[in-house]
């Protein structure tokens, strides 16, 4: 049945079935023609690959969700199905194609053991990101005309996975700060994740003229994507700046953090930027960190403490608990951490105040607690053998006015270098514990810091 010119090849296109009889074959003949008429039959031989690239050249998408939908179109949709002519999809093959999916993401996998080879499922979260394109795809080829019907509408995509929020407990917290502050910058931005709630683009994108320190504000108005060409800074992801109070240790932070910024800006003799972001390892703050660096560094921090969630989004969930857990009410929570749809009595029921927010600045930041180096974990020989004095004097197994042993009795003790003992015991002078002078053995502090 003649079905009119393809618009995509110029071609003329046929409607073709078969049938065991010429009477079967008649009924298929009028069906056809019905369809044809009524325009119920597809207008095009178009393939997936086809409707996928002509929807995404027409689709609005940030950058970085532009470049995680190309990813999953790359990994599971084309090597699927993308020489496949869209009008044959149909929604079995769909719910199959996710079934198989949570089963393995490897497409070669038949579900049949091999050797060497472990299943490893998709989650369903991301099956149903692969179930939107599709659907939002042959949903424009509808409306294009290249399809009558869009069997994704009709498929059925796994339902959808909720995670607990899993903050870190208080220990937790002070263990993270206490080992971040090796780093002044990485304690910075750990600390502004737990006082303010923020999300990592919009730390990353927090510059010095977004801060008002003398008010003690903090205006959070951009965020930073992260796609593989290259980041920009784009707007939150609920489309408007908030104001966020700081309390005064958070701005005595950030101002040791701006002199120091510009104390080496002025060694390498380098103006800094005239609108230099606040974390940068950039001298002059002109490049802002990646936001997907410090995800990688805080799972890395994370792991290496034994942390119950390695997800940097665990900090958000740790500042508003706490602050909840605190009597700091549901609007001021929401408005801080930028929530864009929050709940019936939050929106509607409860009017936020700056005084609330000021009260809030104030109470995260007595509950976050305050980094004690000394606590952290020892790295690097110097540092335990540090470590075993520092208790053997806070025990009082060693006294005030006791010698302690010489530099070459500690390195023989711990089989370690010269060199390394005499950093230990330096260490240990540097946080006010022992007293070295010329010609005499180290010997505890009588007054201890």
């Amino acid at each position: 049945m003649y079905a009119g010119t393809d618009p995509l090849t110029g071609k003329p296109r046929y409607l073709q079935e078969t049938h065991p009889s010429e009477t079967a074959a008649e009924k298929a003949r009028t069906r056809l023609q019905n369809q044809v008429d009524e325009k119920r039959h597809p207008r095009s031989n178009v393939t997936i690959t086809q409707v996928l690239r002509n929807w995404m050249d027409v689709a609005d998408h940030a950058d970085s969700t532009r470049e995680r939908y190309e990813d999953l179109i790359r990994l599971y949709i084309e090597p699927a199905f993308g020489s496949m002519t869209a009008s044959k999809l149909d929604a079995e093959t769909l719910e199959r194609f996710y079934a198989r999916l949570l089963r393995c993401s490897d497409l070669s996998c038949s579900g049949r053991r091999r050797k060497g080879h472990t299943c490893t499922p998709l989650a369903p979260n991301t099956v149903r990101k692969v179930h939107f394109i599709l659907r939002s795809a042959l949903d424009r080829a509808v409306r294009w005309k290249y399809l009558s019907v869009n069997e994704a509408e009709i498929a059925e995509p796994p339902q959808f996975e909720t995670s607990e929020p899993d903050p870190p407990s208080a220990e937790e917290a002070a263990s993270l700060l206490n080992e971040a502050s090796r780093d002044p910058q990485w304690h910075l931005l750990l600390w502004m994740a737990m006082i303010t709630g923020s999300r990592r683009g919009e730390l990353c994108s927090l510059k010095w003229s977004h801060l008002d320190l003398d008010r003690r504000i903090a205006w959070m108005q951009k965020s930073r994507s992260d796609p593989k060409e290259g980041g920009k800074d784009k707007s939150t992801k609920t489309g408007r700046s908030r104001r966020v109070a700081l309390d005064e240790y958070t701005v005595e932070l950030l101002t040791a953090h701006r002199n120091w910024m510009r104390g080496n800006c002025e060694q390498l003799g380098i103006p800094m930027a005239a609108d230099a972001y606040v974390f940068s390892n950039e001298p002059n703050g002109s490049v802002p960190l990646r936001p997907a660096s410090v995800t990688q560094r805080y799972r890395r921090l994370a792991t290496s403490l034994g942390l119950r969630s390695t997800r940097l989004h665990a900090l958000r969930h740790y500042s508003a608990t706490e602050l909840i857990a605190s009597g700091v009410d549901l609007r001021t929570v929401a408005e801080r951490l930028g929530h864009g749809n929050g709940a019936t009595t939050i929106r509607i029921y409860s009017a936020w105040v700056a005084e609330a927010d000021e009260r809030a600045a104030g109470v995260i930041s007595s509950i976050v607690p305050r980094p004690d180096p000394t606590k952290r974990k020892p790295r690097g020989l110097y540092e335990e053998i540090a470590a075993k004095l520092r208790a053997d004097i806070q025990n009082g197994t060693l006294a005030p006015g006791d010698e302690l042993p010489t530099v070459a009795e500690l390195a023989v003790t711990h089989d370690v270098a010269v060199g390394t003992a005499q950093r230990a015991m330096a260490l240990l002078r540097t946080e006010g514990l022992i007293e070295v002078s010329r010609g005499r053995r180290a010997s505890v502090k009588t007054q201890q810091p």
